[in-house]
């Protein structure tokens, strides 16, 4: 079928059951069914892939489509299959596939039956793969991910710089890039590479109206505050995103233990594991994947509720991509990124062994998060600001939804400064970076700036009334305002605007947001630690403590074999009211909370009602013992048992990080038996002795043990008999 004569609304009906275009997808087809290079910014979940589906599937001949992943390339090839009977309609040539498969694809092609060939940009280097292609007819090539030919992009790959040429040989065919996300200097580097200076440009916007974005302080408590969220929004689907497989799996055991149905998605997992996990959340089996960034490419879950970023990504365009996951059917989505500069110091230590160049990119895009996070304007219009797109943030769609503008920060005056910024990057020839401007305008040295003898202008240290950090808040917030800019060549490097430059001819108010402070202490608005201060409640301790007395005189055991002090500390902090929750305090299992446990709660709970304490309603979080596995090996090998010294070698272990895991196990209340160890090292009469000490003890401290014994014993054999002594008395 010629261009012309193509009935569009038909053929998308026929092929796809639509009625009717999205957004901008109409003109792209068109353009490319005329023939055109053409180049096409989308953001997610905005209808890309059909852009180039369409018209592959009504001209004549095979379309090329260049793909990174081979997961993403299997499930479109499987969705094309699906939308008609001829499976040969679309293939996937890539270094998976057998000798014969080969074939079968390359006959299918031939045969005019393949309308759209998906391949790796690895394959497209093959000679054989060339010479095969130039030979058939080819209607054009598409290449989807396209900012995985730039640098500059969030995900680049060094087999894309190459495509330009390889497709010279196939011969004068049309190019088509897509990419879900790209600034401008991404979006140049796209088509310079692409060698289309002319192609026709079609941009979405990338605002998403129904997406809400909150950045809080990463304090010690991050787990307790995830929690706390999640079960605010019991029964939506999410997705966590850490940076380390490590964290990944270690969130996801904390999810579970407190009740919450999650899952880990990392590529350290078998594909078996992963397809699995990835089906239980898209069949909805669990509300919850904790993932790295591996997860959600070509995920096409529309109702994922919020995304919460453990740890912030690399750059704002990952960033971008990650929330993007929310809210795909316009309903609620709520992005959450938790931040401290200490990650960022983290991923810039992660740089440090790459080569330069990539180390100078690296650094600047980790810059644009750490200027996002720390913003306190509409957080909105600096994200669309980097995409190089302008918001209103008082009319435009989605305006309030948004932290910094729901509650937002005092403003300042900032004429003056916003005038001394603009002369120093003018008196120094606009030559520089934010940082050298910084330190001209603060007065620092460092090497670039005794080299450019910058410390012998006028306009050094004309800003040495404010800090640093007071002059990188202006200049991402006149940056955003448009008063000067980031040059696209030379990235980085500030340039004063037309805008910048009437200013310093005529300027006028310029109200400046102060910056947030994040400090990594618990902020108390943020996290509602159990209680602000932390400490426990003095009068309630001391309640607990008689309380431990009466209770061990009825048991006819020391008090400390009842509960710790730690423990009892705890329940001064959390004021557990119910058996469960008291298994949740530190150093009490089950075990531990059902033998001992009623009358303590009783008395909090009366204690909790007689003086209005509000409870930390939410949580108290139960950790996973990141080594709740070598627990349960230690427990089993015991109940074999299994000599100590062994048991502590085959876990690498020492023998007293051993013993400190046992006493571990016995002190929240669950049993071992380790007579038959103690029965090799002392005979009946030596632990008579000992056992009849701890009974009498007011404490249970090995230093006042070894004194008592004045050498009797050692540090070793006294822990090992005050293991078998709590495991008897206390469980």
């Amino acid at each position: 079928m010629r261009a012309h004569e193509i009935d569009l609304y038909k053929e998308l009906k026929k092929y796809f059951g639509f009625t009717q275009f999205k957004g901008l997808q109409e003109q792209v087809v068109n353009s490319i069914i005329s023939g055109n290079n053409t180049f096409v910014i989308m953001p997610t979940g905005g209808g890309k892939s059909l852009c180039y589906q369409l018209p592959a599937l009504v001209l004549e001949g095979t379309a090329i489509v260049v793909s990174p992943l081979i997961a993403l390339m299997k499930n479109q090839v499987d969705a094309i299959r699906s939308l008609g009977s001829e499976i040969g309609v679309a293939h996937v040539l890539n270094s998976s596939l057998t000798k014969t498969e080969v074939n079968q694809v390359k006959a299918d092609i031939l045969s005019g039956k393949t309308k759209m060939l998906y391949v790796a940009p690895e394959s497209l280097t093959k000679e054989d793969y060339i010479q095969f292609l130039s030979d058939v007819k080819l209607s054009f090539v598409a290449i989807d991910e396209a900012h995985c030919i730039s640098e500059w992009g969030h995900d680049f790959r060094p087999e894309y710089r190459n495509l330009r040429n390889i497709i010279r040989q196939l011969g004068d065919i049309p190019i088509i890039g897509l990419t879900a996300t790209a600034t401008p200097k991404v979006q140049e580097d796209i088509l310079k590479n692409l060698d289309m200076p002319n192609a026709n440009t079609f941009k979405a916007s990338f605002n998403r109206p129904n997406l809400y974005y909150e950045v809080r302080p990463k304090t010690k408590n991050i787990e307790g505050d995830i929690i706390r969220f999640i079960k605010q929004h019991k029964g939506k689907s999410g997705v966590i995103y850490c940076l380390s497989r490590k964290k990944v799996e270690e969130i996801a055991q904390v999810l579970q233990v407190n009740g919450i149905s999650a899952v880990p998605y990392h590529a350290g997992l078998d594909a078996k594991t992963r397809a699995k996990h990835q089906d239980m959340f898209l069949m909805e089996d669990v509300d919850v994947v904790v993932a790295t960034i591996a997860f959600g490419m070509g995920i096409d879950k529309p109702d994922v509720r919020f995304v919460i970023h453990h740890d912030i990504p690399k750059s704002l365009e990952s960033y971008y991509q990650e929330t993007g996951r929310a809210g795909r059917d316009g309903g609620e989505g709520h992005c959450l990124a938790y931040y401290s500069y200490k990650d960022i110091e983290k991923l810039e230590k992660f740089m440090a062994g790459k080569p330069i160049a990539e180390q100078e990119i690296g650094y600047a895009l980790l810059q644009e998060v750490v200027a996002y996070a720390e913003t306190s304007m509409s957080r909105r219009k600096y994200l669309l600001h980097y995409f190089g797109e302008e918001f209103n943030d008082v009319t435009g769609d989605g305006a309030d939804m948004d932290d910094n503008v729901r509650n937002p920060k005092k403003k300042v005056e900032a004429k003056d400064e916003v005038v001394t910024l603009l002369e120093v990057i003018r008196d120094t020839k606009q030559l520089f970076k934010p940082k050298e401007v910084i330190m001209a305008l603060v007065g620092k040295i460092n090497a670039i700036i005794k080299a450019q003898k910058i410390d012998t202008l006028s306009c050094f240290g004309s800003g040495a009334d404010k800090d640093e950090k007071y002059w990188m808040a202006l200049i991402r917030q006149i940056l955003v305002a448009g008063l000067i800019t980031k040059d696209i060549e030379s990235y980085g490097v500030i340039k004063i605007t037309k805008v910048g430059e009437a200013f310093l001819k005529t300027p006028h108010s310029f109200l400046m947001t102060e910056d947030h402070e994040y400090s990594e202490e618990e902020d108390e608005a943020i996290v509602l630690a159990s209680k602000a201060t932390g400490t426990a409640d003095e009068a309630l301790m001391a309640m607990l403590k008689d309380l431990r007395k009466t209770e061990a005189k009825k048991h006819g055991v020391p008090p400390f074999v009842v509960f710790q002090d730690p423990s009892l500390e705890d329940m001064s902090l959390k004021y557990p009211i119910t058996i469960d929750e008291l298994s949740n305090v530190h150093g009490v299992g089950e075990g531990k909370a059902k033998k001992y446990g009623k009358p303590f709660v009783e008395l909090i709970e009366r204690y909790v009602e007689d003086n209005d304490i509000i409870r930390p309603d939410d949580l108290v979080v139960k950790s996973t013992g990141a080594n709740s596995g070598l627990k349960l090996y230690i427990i089993q090998n015991v109940d074999r048992k299994l000599a100590l010294d062994d048991i502590a070698s085959a876990k690498g272990l020492s023998m007293d990080d051993l013993l400190k895991e046992m006493e571990q196990i016995v002190y929240s209340g669950t049993k071992i038996n380790i007579k038959y160890w103690v029965d090799e090292i002392l005979d009946e009469d030596q632990q008579e002795e000992i056992h009849d000490y701890f009974m009498e003890s007011e404490t249970d401290k090995i230093e006042d043990a070894l004194k008592e014994f004045d050498g009797d014993y050692d540090t070793e054999e006294l822990r090992i008999m005050r293991i078998k002594f709590i495991s008897e008395v206390a469980n």
